[in-house]
């Protein structure tokens, strides 16, 4: 009876093992694709910031210009 009981909790324990590998790589792929978007979005960041820059120097050319042709209120 004991050899039954001992062999049943060793089962137990060896697919518990088996779902917990499981969970781990699915954990690791996980942390692997959070890190990818994390990237994503440092980038997205980056290109806004770079996008900000480059209208505020077109909203100032036109301003010039506007100002030169007098085309715009003082």
């Amino acid at each position: 009876m004991s050899d039954n009981v001992d062999n049943l909790v060793l089962e137990h324990l060896r697919v518990i093992r088996g779902d917990l590998s499981d969970v781990k790589e699915r954990l690791d792929r996980m942390d692997v694709r959070l890190s990818a978007i994390e990237q994503t979005i440092g980038s997205l960041y980056a290109l806004s910031a770079s996008d900000r820059e480059t209208l505020q120097s077109v909203i100032k050319r036109v301003e010039r210009i506007e100002r030169r042709l007098e085309l715009s209120e003082v």
